[in-house]
């Protein structure tokens, strides 16, 4: 019995010294002979040190980037399990939010245990993306033009009306931009000093993306260590699938003959994660409780424009809706505030002063009274001349949430519809068959920031308008945006399909400041035509001579 379990002890040590003999020699194979052998090849046959593998014994600027990039896929690989682990706990705790990760067909990502490679991913994307290589396509249309850009300038490629044709690359663009340029300069840096060293002994190194460059004198031949100064220009990208693409440009500024280098650069997408699952109650449900939404329109004259308003309203099939009208001064007065009595839900307010729209809005905001003192109130800051279907009021209830967030929906502006159809020869339609989406017809308003949905909490947190420094027309809106940009609430800003500007005469006074008057100029002429629209009539003569010379012909 002893006899057996000495033999047996016997065996198990005999097991363990052949393990740790076995481990020790495949560590010195991969620590020690294999480094020894590669410093004694490059040596002995400098020939044959051609690519990425020049790096000398003493530089350890390559084994920190293996071990970071060991690092950032551990980190990946721990949130992809943190992940999992949360997918397979279902509800969250307040039983609204869900966080399952999944791949782009819907489908959970693998565990830990699969191994999940972030850089086979990566190669992936990047051997997916246009960016190495040119792919077919069906049409010019399928093209992603790329934006071009320096350190001070953006000529960004995606214009609207409003937008500048140059801009400044500032807040998260810039941020971009910026890791780009730094990534470039990390990659054309690499191994500096094992290059440097290489060089000084004649040794022949590589340098990526150019190949072999033999060691020696010559400023042509200098090891150049690029800084943000030697950035000359690049272009940029983002493909929806893949990533941001990043072609940058830099020439050392310290030797001035030196070839331009161009470094490839992507940000590839990662697979997409589901973050949040929530739920918002449907308006057209019978036993949903959808917040009630307050349409607050500031009013001084335009009694034509205030009762096709009235009219769309009260078409809406969403019974939570209550409207607040603001009227300012004593012309027409009596007969908008008969008006606003024949509709169901409105709520009429006046004053006898000068029209601030700003004032309105905030008069409106407090007027309202809420159900309970806990509970909040969702405000929609419209004007008479806006048209929205119920479709919008769903998005206005979703993109806005008490301390969170708030909605600017970019606005669709209808032009001048007595130019759009008389242009095609025509009859003039009706205001609802006018609500119709193309670029002969208006254009998104992507320079207009008065039409928004937000909660009241929300607009008293940030202190509202400036009021006392806003009279007139025009200037609230962007204030009001502006201090939502600069603070912690999500401002969700899209265009919108639902909501509609509808074309009316404007006059500007000469009472409005230097800046309104222009802003106010401005949007006049953006509102009347498209521009080929605008070139008909500006070329009307020319084109009824062409017209009446074919006849005679």
């Amino acid at each position: 019995m002893h006899s057996s379990l000495a033999s047996r002890l016997v065996v198990r040590l005999l097991l363990l010294f052949v393990l740790v003999s076995v481990v020790s020699i495949v560590i010195l194979t991969k620590c020690g002979f294999e480094e020894l052998t590669a410093q004694e090849a490059l040596h002995h046959h400098p020939s044959e040190a051609n690519g990425p593998s020049y790096v000398l014994g003493g530089d350890q600027e390559a084994e920190i980037e293996r071990l970071k990039h060991e690092v950032l896929t551990l980190r990946a690989q721990i949130v992809i399990l943190q992940n999992n682990r949360s997918g397979h706990s279902g509800v969250a705790s307040n039983g609204s939010s869900l966080h399952l990760p999944e791949t782009t067909v819907g489908t959970a990502l693998p565990p830990l245990s699969h191994h999940y490679d972030c850089s086979s991913y990566i190669r992936k994307q990047v051997g997916a993306a246009e960016i190495l290589h040119g792919l077919p396509l069906n049409n010019e249309y399928e093209l992603i033009p790329f934006n071009h850009f320096t350190f001070t300038r953006v000529f960004p490629i995606d214009l609207g009306l409003g937008k500048r044709v140059v801009e400044k690359p500032i807040g998260y663009r810039r941020r971009d931009l910026i890791g780009a340029v730094n990534k470039a300069l990390e990659s054309l840096n690499r191994n500096h000093s094992a290059r440097v060293r290489a060089k000084a002994a004649g040794v022949p190194v590589a340098v990526a993306g150019v190949g072999t460059i033999a060691g020696g004198g010559g400023a042509a031949q200098d090891v150049i260590k690029y800084t943000l100064d030697d950035f000359i220009e690049g272009i940029y990208r983002t493909e929806p699938t893949t990533g941001t693409q990043y072609e940058l440009y830099f020439q050392s500024v310290k030797h001035q003959t030196s070839p331009v280098r161009r470094a490839l650069v992507m940000r590839p997408f990662a697979p997409l994660q589901t973050v949040q699952l929530s739920e918002t109650p449907a308006s057209r449900s019978p036993s949903s409780n959808p917040a009630v939404i307050h349409v607050i329109v500031p009013l001084a004259g335009r009694l034509h424009s205030f009762r096709s308003f009235l009219q769309m309203f009260a078409s809406l099939a969403d019974r939570h809706l209550e409207l607040i009208v603001v009227y300012f001064g004593e012309s027409g007065l009596a007969q908008a505030r008969r008006m606003a009595e024949l509709s169901e839900r409105t709520q009429f307010l006046a004053l006898n002063e000068t029209f601030s729209r700003a004032k309105a809005l905030r008069l409106g905001a407090e007027h309202i009274v809420s159900p309970s003192p806990s509970e909040d109130v969702l405000l929609f800051m419209c004007d008479v001349d806006i048209m929205f279907t119920a479709r919008f009021l769903e998005r206005c209830r979703w993109n806005a949430a008490p301390g969170k967030k708030v909605y600017y929906p970019v606005v669709f502006s209808l032009y001048n519809p007595h130019v759009v159809y008389t242009l095609q020869g025509k009859p003039l339609p009706s205001d609802e068959e006018q609500l119709v989406i193309s670029k002969d017809t208006g254009f998104w308003r992507d320079f207009g920031y008065g039409m928004t949905c937000q909660y009241r909490s929300n607009f008293l947190q940030i202190r509202g308008f400036d009021e006392e420094e806003i009279v007139g027309w025009g200037g609230e809106d962007v204030m009001l945006y502006r201090k939502y940009i600069r603070s912690k609430i999500k401002i969700i800003r899209a265009t919108d399909p639902g909501i509609f500007h509808r074309w009316h005469t404007k006059v500007c006074a000469s009472s409005l400041t230097a800046d309104q008057y222009r802003a106010c100029i401005r949007s006049r002429a953006l509102n009347e035509a498209s521009h080929a629209q605008l070139g008909f009539l500006a070329f009307r003569d020319d084109i009824a001579a062409a017209n009446a010379a074919k006849l005679h012909s």
